[in-house]
């Protein structure tokens, strides 16, 4: 098995379709579905070429380009193992990925920074000319073997090298009547950047897989302009973050035909933010949850809509569990990691016999509805209470004018309180008087502090964990 040839194989049956659209406001870079094979085998060829061998791993350092997927996809062919990582890292940040993955080799786009590391640099110059080189085959192995290695977000400490193998793959056709409700005929547009792994997953694989049609705006293309594309190039799906179907809202256009629903991943989706989706354009916004080790496994979809206030259900064929409070995923579940690099003893510590934990506690209905509280370490004790951050913001997230929310446990000298965080106009007195209205005394709010901004890590998810350290008031 490859997974880079799973993903490629719906192509071959319509070479000249569209696989990719970079879409920009006045061109869209375009490429059927032969034209990205052969970029994948042709790179395939290069990397071979220039040194690198089966098992060695490839450290990508590319921005929001096509490059980017291509490199990634013809590591894979290769059985060279891609190491994606964003744009946005640091080059103290990335120096420390490369030391933990070692690298053979980097590939480098010039104005993004690089690690302080020995490995070769492969130019985003080379790469292009590898593209029309004659394609190599598909190295063939077990579907156990490494295939690729994705770093965590990193919201609740250090980012670690999460290995994951080529029957990885399989997990995703879960999700494509789970979650999606995707067809050959789709063409889903993905608001990330190509460097983000939920872009590279949803946005491009999986429509691949399909043999259906992926849409990505060019670099530039901001939230508020992302329905102007979408409706001239026919977008029938849209993925992206909660905080950017927000901004999307925030503008001024008319719905266009053929939009069918919106998929959101990343973080919590605000039940006031779905209701406003839907009255806007009269369709929905399906969640899913899921992480780096398994990415996701539970959402809602077309066909079985999430209920208010819920992530949705676990997708059909995964086995999901509820371990004293916490989500865990069976270790036979195809989706789940190999473990974390080199590091054999923290990768077990995160299994209770044959359940993978994920730290995610939640509640699950009568009916199979997962509702989400939040990671364990985002716990808050009040009074003695075990409150979750997602009980306190569900409660305040529908007041106008509330803007991006988090609430989080921050140390003062007597102990902690809990503090919320919010970004729009809305004043504190609001926020106190929803509290009070809707929340028992010992769960609400003892701080509430405004900010431009909140904190988010690299793939752009709320970092709770900064919060807690910028305001902290015991020292």
């Amino acid at each position: 098995m490859n997974l880079a040839q799973y993903v490629l194989q719906a192509g071959l049956a319509t070479p000249d379709k569209l696989a990719m659209s970079i879409l920009g406001l006045s061109r869209a870079d375009r490429w059927s579905h032969a034209r990205l094979r052969q970029a994948v085998l042709g790179t395939a060829t290069g990397l071979l070429q220039a040194g690198l061998r089966p098992g060695d791993r490839l450290l990508l350092r590319l921005g929001n380009t096509p490059a980017f997927p291509v490199t990634y996809l013809a590591a894979i062919a290769a059985g060279i193992v891609p190491v994606p990582t964003s744009a946005q890292l640091t080059e103290a940040e990335i120096t420390r990925m490369a030391a933990a993955v070692a690298p053979a080799a980097i590939a480098h786009e010039a104005g993004v920074a690089l690690p302080d590391h020995p490995a070769r640099i492969l130019t985003a110059a080379e790469l292009a000319r590898f593209a029309d080189l004659p394609p190599a085959d598909f190295q063939q192995g077990d579907p156990e073997r490494l295939a690729y290695i994705v770093f965590t977000s990193g919201s609740s400490g250090q980012p670690r090298a999460v290995c994951h193998a080529h029957r990885a793959i399989l997990a995703r056709r879960m999700m494509f009547d789970g979650w999606y409700g995707l067809t050959p005929q789709d063409r889903l547009l993905h608001a990330g950047a190509f460097n983000w792994t939920f872009t590279l997953g949803t946005g491009l694989m999986d429509p691949w897989t399909m043999g259906a049609t992926a849409l990505i705006p060019a670099k530039g293309i901001t939230p508020a302009q992302i329905p102007l594309i979408a409706s001239r190039h026919g977008a029938t799906l849209i993925a992206a973050a909660p905080g950017v179907f927000r901004q999307m809202l925030r503008a001024d256009w008319p719905v266009w035909p053929g939009l069918r629903h919106g998929l959101t991943a990343g973080e919590r989706l605000d039940p006031t933010l779905r209701r406003d989706w839907q009255s806007r354009t009269g369709t929905d916004l399906h969640e899913a949850m899921g992480m780096s080790e398994v990415s996701t496994f539970i959402s809602g979809s077309p066909a079985r809509p999430a209920p208010d206030g819920h992530a949705g259900f676990p997708q059909p064929g995964r086995r999901i569990a509820i371990r004293d409070g916490q989500l865990a995923v069976h270790r036979s579940d195809p989706g789940l990691f190999l473990g974390y690099l080199d590091q054999p003893q923290d990768s077990m510590a995160r299994f209770d016999g044959d359940w993978f934990l994920t730290g995610d506690l939640a509640q699950q209905t009568p009916d199979g509805a997962i509702r989400t509280l939040g990671r364990s370490d985002d716990l808050m004790n009040a009074g003695g209470f075990r409150v979750a951050p997602a009980e306190i913001e569900d409660a305040l997230a529908d007041l106008p004018g509330i803007g991006d929310l988090a609430v989080t446990e921050i140390a003062v000298p007597s102990g902690t309180i809990i503090a919320a965080f919010w970004t729009g106009p809305a004043d504190a007195l609001a926020l106190k008087s929803r509290a009070e209205e809707r929340l028992a005394r010992y769960r609400q709010p003892r701080e509430y502090i405004h900010l431009d901004a909140l904190p988010r890590t690299a793939t752009g998810k709320i970092n709770r964990r900064a919060l807690r350290c910028a305001h902290r008031k015991d020292r």
